[in-house]
């Protein structure tokens, strides 16, 4: 004859509920993981992509910056800006041109010397 439910002692009615409690909350909590760090990756590469265009967008004014500078360092607009501000400037005698040593020849000489060579430059 089977035995009355009654009887049995309460772990082993027990002991399915929390197995299946315990496999519902490792489902649950390795999909809510997953959607946690699915997030952070999408966060991330527009953070990611927002830097790049602001990158990009430096690199440009960086470029402009140094055609403006180079623009303005020509003698014709130094001349133009020293007639401007009536400053008592005239033009040099003489232009002596400092050359910049090679990064090889820098290792083979002697280090803080440089190398002047002299010479009139004509406008």
């Amino acid at each position: 004859m089977a035995r009355n439910r009654r009887n049995q002692s309460g772990a082993v009615w027990l002991i399915p509920a929390l197995k299946a409690g315990v496999l519902c909350s490792m489902l649950g909590g390795s999909a809510v993981g997953y959607v946690l760090q699915k997030n952070v990756l999408h966060d991330l590469g527009q953070n990611i992509t927002k830097r790049e265009a602001l990158l990009e967008r430096l690199k440009w004014e960086n470029k402009m910056r140094a055609q403006h500078l180079a623009n303005l360092q020509l003698p014709i607009h130094i001349e133009q800006r020293v007639r401007e501000q009536r400053l008592p400037l005239g033009k040099p005698q003489q232009t002596i041109w400092l050359a910049e040593p090679d990064r090889d020849a820098s290792a083979r000489t002697t280090p803080g010397v440089l190398v002047v060579e002299s010479g009139v430059k004509s406008h």
